[in-house]
């Protein structure tokens, strides 16, 4: 199976760190950078190919897959990424959507039992959620019935939310190609290319619902703030030593 990974942008409410680094390239441990972690992870769960979508500084990327041998691992260049938002990176990597695959977002970072419990789902689309108390504005939120996703996105009332979605995807047989379709739909629209790509998952969800993968709050982070990151470091250690010890080094 493929996994395509988002890592187009700059990651520009990361500055100054990411001022000439690309986001999904900030470290989190030793060995570890966010994308090289996503890449060790996914392999470990029997992920054959990661296709990563570059746009920032996207020559650092190459640079640093070529560095530590991820031969599992190419990417495919978003020329647009500093002029749309992450559904135009979805468009760029579609041609590569010939299997089922996940799609990933570059700033999630998460553990090897987060992977494994989405590749256990066997429906068409699986998005995978995690809960909390409260969530707010910059939520990915969802609406959850019967344990399907009904409604996805930023917009939804943080009150009336059943989980936000992780940023973790699997399209599996006839959901390749019906998410394909919705994207090049809703990339023609008027303001497409300002859109984030749950808002094709949001059109899918208000149809016939998608199915839905738990993961705890302590099984995933991700990276949007300099101040995460620590808080991604502490959690990759955590994993390392709790439940990712096998993970080799890509130094």
């Amino acid at each position: 199976m493929k996994a395509i990974i988002l890592s187009a942008g700059q990651g520009k409410r990361c500055l100054p760190l990411t001022s000439e680094t690309p986001k999904c390239l900030l470290p989190v441990d030793l060995d570890h950078t966010i994308l090289t972690w996503q890449i060790s992870v996914l392999t470990a769960a029997g992920i054959t190919e990661c296709v990563v979508v570059s746009g920032f500084e996207a020559g650092r990327i190459d640079e640093e897959l070529a560095r530590k041998r991820l031969s599992s691992a190419r990417t495919i260049y978003n020329p647009f990424y500093d002029v749309s938002d992450n559904l135009a990176s979805v468009w760029c990597a579609l041609p590569e959507a010939t299997e089922d695959f996940l799609l990933i977002n570059g700033d999630t970072l998460f553990a090897p039992a987060t992977v494994r419990r989405l590749l256990a789902s066997h429906a068409t689309i699986t998005v995978t959620i995690s809960q909390k108390a409260r969530y707010d504005a910059d939520d990915m939120k969802v609406r959850v019935s019967d344990e399907l996703v009904c409604q996805i996105g930023k917009h939804l009332n943080p009150t009336c939310a059943d989980g936000e979605a992780i940023g973790m995807t699997l399209f599996r047989g006839s959901g390749r190609d019906c998410f394909a379709e919705t994207v090049y739909r809703s990339l023609r629209r008027p303001g497409g290319r300002d859109l984030w790509y749950p808002a094709a998952l949001d059109e899918l969800a208000r149809g016939d619902g998608l199915t839905v993968s738990h993961c705890s709050t302590d099984a995933w982070c991700e990276v949007d703030v300099p101040s995460d990151l620590q808080q991604a470091r502490q959690a990759v250690q955590r994993w390392r030593s709790t439940g990712a010890p096998h993970l080799a080094a890509v130094s």
